[in-house]
Order: C-alpha cells, then sequence, then structure tokens
C-alpha cells in the first residue's frame, strides 16, 4: 500500500483525490496539506479533467480533521501560521472552478468536514457520522461555523458548533448539510463517480462563471471568518485547554494501542 499522503486516478474526464493516511483516519498534517494544494491545483489546470471528487482512503473515515500529533504540539507563535495552512487548504477546494464532490465515506470531522462544506455537492451514507468537533478538543469553533451558516439556520448550527457532536449522515441530509444519501458506505464513491460524470458533461464555461459568482458572494465571509479563528485560537492556546484535552485524547489512543 501506499505511502503517499495522497492518492490520484483518473476515470475518464474525471479525477479522484483521495485523503491517504488511513492508520490517522486521512487527517490532515503538514505533508497531506501540501499535496492536496498543489494537486487540485494541478487538477483544476488540466483540460482534460472536467470533475473532481474528494475522498478518504480505508472504511473508517474521510477525513477526521487535523492531526493531533503536530496540534499538541503548537505554541502560540506557530498559531497563525499553522490556522493559515488549513485557510490555504479550504481556498484550494473554493478555488477549484470544475464541479468538486465530497465522497463523505466515513468519518468526517473538523477540518475533515470544512473541506467537504467547501465542495460543491457532498454524498455520504445515512449512518456516516459527520460535524464539527473542535470545541471538545479545547478549541473555539469559527470558520466551520461560518461554513454551517451557508446551508444552516442558527439553531442548529448553534446545536453542532456549541456541542460538538456529530451527526448522522441522514441527519445531515434533512438538515441541508448533504447533497445525496448513498444506500449505504459502500455505494458513496460509486454514486460520486456517477454524479461527476453527469456534471462533467455540462458546458464548462458556464459551470466555472457560476462557481465564481457564488465564491465572490461568500469570500469576504470566509475570510472574515479565518481572522477571528486566528485570534481565537491564540486565546484558547493561551488558556491551556487544547494542549490538555489533546493530550488526554492521545494517552486514551496510546493505551488502546497497547492492549490491542
Amino acid at each position: 500500500m501506499s505511502t503517499a499522503p495522497l492518492l490520484v486516478s483518473v476515470d475518464g474526464s474525471v479525477a479522484v483525490v483521495t485523503l491517504n493516511r488511513p492508520e490517522r483516519m486521512n487527517a490532515f498534517n503538514e505533508a497531506m496539506r501540501v499535496a492536496f494544494i498543489a494537486e487540485l491545483g494541478r487538477l483544476d489546470a488540466d483540460e482534460a479533467i472536467r470533475a473532481i471528487v474528494i475522498t478518504g482512503a480505508g472504511p473508517r473515515a474521510f477525513c477526521a480533521g487535523m492531526d493531533l500529533d503536530e496540534a499538541r504540539t503548537l505554541d502560540w507563535t506557530q498559531i497563525a501560521t499553522r490556522h493559515h495552512g488549513h485557510q490555504a487548504v479550504y481556498q484550494a477546494v473554493r478555488d477549484v472552478m470544475k464541479p468538486c464532490i465530497a465522497a463523505l465515506n466515513g468519518v468526517t470531522a473538523g477540518a475533515g468536514f470544512q473541506v467537504s462544506m467547501c465542495a460543491d455537492w457532498r454524498i455520504t451514507a445515512p449512518e456516516i457520522r459527520l460535524g464539527q468537533p473542535e470545541v471538545k478538543v479545547g478549541i473555539a469553533s469559527i470558520v466551520g461555523s461560518y461554513f454551517m451558516t451557508l446551508h444552516l439556520n442558527a439553531t442548529h448550527n448553534l446545536q453542532m458548533s456549541l456541542s460538538g457532536e456529530l451527526v448522522s449522515g441522514q441527519r445531515g441530509y434533512e438538515m441541508g448539510l448533504v447533497t445525496e444519501l448513498a444506500p449505504d458506505p459502500a455505494g458513496v464513491l460509486p454514486l460520486a463517480l456517477e454524479r461527476a460524470k453527469q456534471l462533467a458533461a455540462l458546458p464548462p464555461h458556464a459551470i466555472r462563471l457560476t462557481k465564481e459568482r457564488f465564491r465572490a458572494l461568500t469570500q469576504p465571509g470566509f475570510e472574515a471568518a479565518c481572522i477571528a479563528g486566528i485570534r481565537a485560537q491564540l486565546e484558547c492556546y493561551a488558556k491551556g485547554e487544547p494542549q490538555a484535552a489533546m493530550q488526554a485524547f492521545l494517552d486514551k489512543r496510546t493505551k488502546s494501542e497497547e492492549r490491542a
């Protein structure tokens, strides 16, 4: 099995980008961030590619968020740089001028959830869990909460942002976070590929101009949320809550691995 952080395959005019850290539930680390941004830019510039599908390796996760092994070692001087790195990942998805579908084949949380919110289309299965659990690890929910304002009313947004609880794919579909449901997790990627091929067949200039307009409408709010996110993270890390919560999680994971 490849150890590359990202896998890319092509099916006709559709490119499939697979987040490839299944042993860490496809969480983003620096290597994955760099590869992801570069690959989306390359595929968007390739005229032979007419649509892009993003998915995760393995059956457990689309993407569980940021890599806690990296995040727990941060000090306040690194917060802005790391936050800009995540912002660049989201912007890379937002900048794609071709139809972009997130095939949520497993847990979709935190940064992974935010990546999916930047895609045009989200396909998952009823039992898949997704959401914004930042508060559970001591980090204020700012950017993800902004993305949810584009899809949810304030009641549901507050429920997810303040509780950090994940919802099922079925519930996400009912609320408006999910575009389509496959019957089961195994059907998520095939349905995403089917839909991507349909979108790829549409006139590309009309698609590009439509996407440009949606991006222009939401770009100021996105940038403001990213600035607010840096300020909030600086305060959270100053209080020590993320470090303590992440270390507790990693200690629990280590004990579980030792027992296995």
